[in-house]
């Protein structure tokens, strides 16, 4: 029998964004998958393309180029009503859980609103009885009293406030959940408590994630297989465990050698890569590899071309001419 074909398949992504100089590339051709039940995590500084990664392939952003695959059906060729229903299967849980609930409705309406809008539109059959208790079921599965439901946003902290997010995007049973930055907002305490929610929730559901953040232990914590991104494209991707233990980009190994360790002794002992200058613009065509200019590895043929993303060993992939054939 062959490998299950994959619940999401990115090929060659690519978001632009026009400006008054060009174009900002902000996604530059991205490739990767997510298996149902599995989690990716996404990776890089801030200003790589995560979140616009993460919007593209929800379509909140219309990609400039690219397939964004849900179950076998190409989203980016979809608009209107197929659009909406294909989106059943896929939902998001937004970075900021202060500005992502509208303050004007109860807890309880704002996880119903998913349920109301496929309702109206034909796409769900459910009376008002069923979606009241959906939302209790939901509150139920996210740790939220009952109790709560008539309480506005402000009434709230923030990490209820995320649970609330949580639970809205859980509303249609969807299998594949965009998680972009869903803890970075919270206190570390909280996020913990976040994070577990989200284990938990997809072990009893069988969710897939693409779980975005910038903070590496998180990341490693909660992920199956880890992609990190650098200026909108993809520098290596390998399962969680192999990532951390044998990074292979210069880029990957700059971001490990600069997350903390409990640990003072080992903190202290540890060599530190410290990467020259800053990230490029992403306004800027260039050739060549986009890490070429901060990287203590460069080579002549990084400044010529630019380096596929090829596997190295089983599911490891990297684009960098270091370990793959340059020819």
């Amino acid at each position: 029998m062959g490998a299950e074909p994959a619940l999401l398949e990115v090929k060659g992504l690519k978001m632009h964004f026009p400006t008054a100089r060009g174009w900002v590339r902000a996604v530059d051709g991205v490739d990767f998958q997510i298996r149902r039940g599995e989690t990716l995590g996404l990776v890089g500084e801030s200003g790589c393309g995560k979140s616009t990664t993460a919007r593209a392939v929800a379509q909140l952003h219309r990609p400039t180029a690219g397939q964004v695959l849900l179950k076998g059906r190409d989203l980016t060729r979809m608009k209107g009503r197929p659009l909406i229903a294909a989106r059943r299967d896929m939902q998001m849980v937004f970075q900021d859980p202060y500005a992502s609930l509208d303050p004007r409705m109860t807890a309880g309406d704002l996880i119903a609103e998913p349920l109301c809008i496929y309702h109206s539109r034909g796409l769900l059959r459910s009376s008002g009885r069923d979606r009241e208790r959906r939302v209790e079921e939901l509150m139920d599965r996210v740790g939220l009293a009952r109790a709560y439901r008539n309480r506005y946003p402000h009434q709230f902290s923030g990490g209820q406030r995320q649970r609330i997010g949580i639970a809205r995007a859980l509303a249609l049973s969807p299998e594949l959940v965009l998680c972009d930055e869903p803890v970075s907002a919270l206190d570390v305490s909280i996020q913990a408590q976040i994070l577990n929610l989200l284990k938990d929730l997809q072990q009893e559901l069988g969710l897939a994630y693409l779980f975005i953040a910038h903070d590496l232990a998180i990341v490693e914590y909660i992920s199956t297989r880890v992609a990190v991104m650098y200026l909108g494209t993809i520098a290596e991707l390998a399962d969680a465990a192999e990532l951390y233990r044998n990074p292979l980009h210069p880029y990957t190994r700059a971001l490990l050698s600069a997350a903390p360790i409990p640990d003072p002794a080992l903190e202290k002992a540890r060599r530190r890569i410290i990467l020259p200058g800053d990230v490029p613009s992403p306004d800027r065509a260039r050739a060549g590899c986009p890490f070429q200019d901060r990287c203590p590895e460069c080579m002549g043929v990084c400044r010529e071309r630019t380096p596929r993303l090829s596997e190295t060993g089983p599911g490891h992939t990297v684009a960098c001419f270091l370990h793959h054939d340059r020819d």
